[in-house]
């Protein structure tokens, strides 16, 4: 149960924290953007059992590869994709903290 409460925590909190902090005036829009970012689970439904709550999706999943990171780094760079970018860091963030606790 903690282990839940710790992850989606991060996957909820992490983007609202850096909203608040970065993006005073605009916070909600960036947290719906960052939020946005979730949509790199869909990899799961390649993976079978779909979920699996000893998995560790960093360097699993498709999405969620070393390789992808690497990509969602360089997206930092055009101010169009930063705030895209730093929700899919910040969720493969969340994700690897959730590798620690398995």
């Amino acid at each position: 149960m903690l282990k839940f409460a710790i992850h989606y925590g991060l996957h909820f909190g992490l983007p609202l924290a850096i909203s608040i902090i970065f993006f005073k005036k605009q916070w909600l829009k960036m947290y719906f953007v960052m939020l946005s970012a979730f949509i790199i689970d869909l990899d799961h439904l390649l993976a079978n059992p779909i979920f699996d709550a000893n998995r560790c999706s960093i360097g699993f999943h498709p999405l969620h590869s070393y390789y992808a990171i690497v990509v969602y780094t360089i997206l930092l760079l055009p101010k169009i994709t930063r705030v895209f970018a730093i929700g899919l860091l910040a969720h493969i963030v969340s994700d690897g903290v959730d590798c620690l606790l398995i």
